[in-house]
């Protein structure tokens, strides 16, 4: 005749059950879950230490979370099944794993296996069981005591049931963590993609603006110069006698005339950057606005990139020197700097290029160039570089900076083709 437990008992463990699913009720993360219920279940298997171990959706790395010791497996945010000193049960091989000393036990113990919290706190006897949901291992269910052989086959069907029992609720939260891990990469990519887009519409009101610019240039300066001038030719072409001055003064403001023309064209087209390179271009623009400026400021360029921005396709590095050139008249035009250093440089995989001054910094008439500084960060997004404003070395007037990683330089490209 087969043995029975007593009603006692048994009604005692169901109520137990029953204490610990309300316990679960209203716990929105693994740890507080577990926590929540640590001491409920230490009166059916006793324990030092005890862990939830959560395999994440791609089956290869797993979380831990403890109760009782914190060792190093719940420090880890997130660590390899196939490290996992308990990897065969969670991979499927086994149905439980039951030790009498895990410091002795070969199972434990393989290359690579993260096995140190098991000597640094003598966890000897150990017993796991795995968490199914859905013919699926989504964890395991350990127990460990620092006393060898404490437990034994009644402990691994005790521990069997609370794995059952507990299985369905840590899968409804590893469900509810994907849905909110899901919703923040969405969320992030929706504002990436936003931002993008109100960068892009604020560099067109920019090109906008500034093909404007050129048009008044062009009407005002330019035009009514070639006007005056073939008036000037009319008038001679009708006079009797040619006058030596008057032809000397008229090919003098012809060559001023192209020389003007010349200037528009090279702020709409950065020909230098083609021709000869970004260096020779960057140190071009510094020299002009610094000679052009009243007082004239100091401009010094350090390339240490040994040509690797001319190895870029053209737009990322018509953009770069497009930023470096905003920086650079920023300073010069309402920084009121004394000393301009544009520094190029190439480390890590990574472009970085800085451009620092001596001037009023970002308070004060500085804050006139508002809508330069938004150009230049907005052109930074469109190319996947990251932008940085802040003050010059020992807290006095400003650096710009722009870092750009060449796997990011190449997925611009890839977007933009």
């Amino acid at each position: 005749m087969p043995s029975r437990v007593p009603t006692g008992r048994s009604n005692s463990r169901l109520n137990q059950f029953f204490r610990i699913s309300r316990l679960l009720a209203g716990q929105l993360d693994f740890l507080s879950a577990i926590r929540a219920v640590a001491a409920e279940v230490a009166e059916i298997v006793p324990y030092d230490h005890l862990d939830v171990c959560i395999v994440r959706h791609d089956g290869q790395v797993h979380t831990a979370y403890e109760t009782g010791i914190d060792t190093a497996w719940g420090s880890a945010a997130q660590a390899p099944v196939a490290f996992s000193p308990i990897r065969s049960l969670l991979v499927g091989e086994v149905d439980h794993i039951l030790t009498d000393d895990a410091t002795a036990d070969p199972r434990f113990q393989f290359a690579g296996a993260f096995t140190r919290p098991i000597h640094d706190h003598g966890l000897r006897a150990r017993l796991h069981v795995p968490m199914i949901v859905h013919g699926e291992v989504i964890g395991a269910l350990s127990f460990s005591r620092h006393e060898p052989g404490v437990y034994d086959q009644a402990a691994v069907r005790s521990v069997g049931h609370l794995a059952e029992m507990l299985a369905p609720y840590f899968y409804a939260l590893r469900a509810a963590e994907r849905a909110r891990e899901a919703a923040i990469v969405e969320a992030e990519a929706r504002a990436r993609e936003e931002g993008l887009r109100q960068g892009a519409l604020r560099l067109t009101e920019a090109l906008e603006v500034e093909r404007q610019r050129i048009g008044m240039d062009l009407h005002d300066q330019t035009l009514a110069d070639l006007t005056r001038l073939s008036r000037r030719l009319e008038r001679l072409a009708q006079a009797e006698a040619t006058d030596p001055a008057e032809v000397a003064a008229i090919a003098a403001s012809l060559q001023a005339s192209m020389a003007a023309l010349r200037q528009i064209i090279e702020a709409a087209k950065p020909s230098v950057l083609h021709l000869f390179g970004f260096a020779e271009a960057v140190e071009n623009h510094l020299e002009r606005a610094v000679r052009d400026s009243v007082p004239p400021p100091s401009g010094l360029l350090v390339d240490d990139t040994g040509g690797a921005i001319d190895r870029l396709q053209g737009p990322i590095a018509v953009t770069l020197f497009r930023i470096v050139q905003e920086a650079v008249n920023n300073a010069v035009s309402h920084a009121g700097a004394r000393r301009i250093v544009v520094r190029l440089s190439a480390t890590r995989g990574q472009i970085v290029l800085t451009v620092t001054d001596d001037g009023r910094g970002l308070g004060g008439a500085r804050r006139q160039d508002g809508m330069g500084i938004d150009n230049m960060r907005t052109r930074a997004r469109l190319i996947g570089a990251r932008f940085g404003l802040g003050a010059g070395p020992g807290g006095t007037g400003t650096t710009v900076r722009v870092a750009l990683a060449l796997a990011d330089a190449e997925a611009a490209v890839r977007e933009t083709t």
